[in-house]
């Protein structure tokens, strides 16, 4: 098996906070706080996580460390399904490469602020239809492991006959590090022993996102 691939990288500061970004996240407590505690539980939030978004996009367990009370993580998590839920119908009413834009905006909704690393892989039919999406590996900070041999098996056990390939880095910067790359190349090589073709692996960040294609490393 290859061996996990671990990034390092800096944190980022936070992103400046607003009136509005506390008022929008409080109105969201509206029927398990009351209006002074949804505002300063939002305000709490805001700071803590740095920015609205990081706070959204915050897991269970740490939403709760910051004293949030389980019906608030309910309704933010609700609110927050939601949202990638739309963005991942909007991504998949057409074929995957020709609703590029709708897809980055998927996978940014539903990773761009995600604290660990993950690592998924779109699988496509030979219209590039997405078949399924699947979580393959769920890391750290900085370290999500991946292995070649199995994201190639799955294609087969789905007969796809491509797939995109998607991580996210938590620092922010979708810059693509050289273990992305060198893991990258090897689930080409081993997909090409199958016909199946890696279309793209694109990199995840609050700063945007980061095509393998695109920046000519595939």
């Amino acid at each position: 098996m290859s061996p996990p691939v671990s990034v390092f990288r800096l944190p980022l500061p936070p992103n400046p906070t607003t009136d509005d970004d506390i008022d929008l996240l409080a109105a969201l407590f509206g029927r398990s706080l009351s209006s002074s505690a949804g505002r300063a539980a939002a305000a709490g939030l805001i700071d803590a996580f740095g920015g609205l978004a990081a706070a959204a996009a915050a897991d269970e367990a740490a939403l709760r460390r910051e004293g949030l009370s389980n019906a608030a993580v309910a309704e933010l998590g609700r609110v927050r399904a939601l949202a990638i839920a739309m963005a991942r119908t909007e991504a998949c009413r057409r074929p995957v490469l020709s609703s590029w834009t709708a897809l980055t905006a998927y996978l940014r909704a539903a990773l761009a602020y995600a604290p660990r690393e993950q690592f998924r892989t779109l699988y496509l039919d030979r219209r590039n239809k997405l078949i399924r999406e699947e979580w393959r590996a769920d890391g750290t900070l900085d370290h999500a492991p991946v292995y070649p041999r199995e994201v190639v098996r799955r294609a087969l056990e789905l007969s796809a006959s491509a797939m995109i390939l998607v991580h996210n880095h938590p620092s922010g910067d979708p810059t693509p590090s050289r273990p992305d790359i060198d893991m990258t190349r090897r689930i080409v090589e081993a997909a090409k022993v199958f016909d199946i073709e890696v279309h793209d692996h694109v990199i995840v960040g609050r700063e945007g996102t980061k095509s393998f294609r695109a920046l000519g490393l595939m």
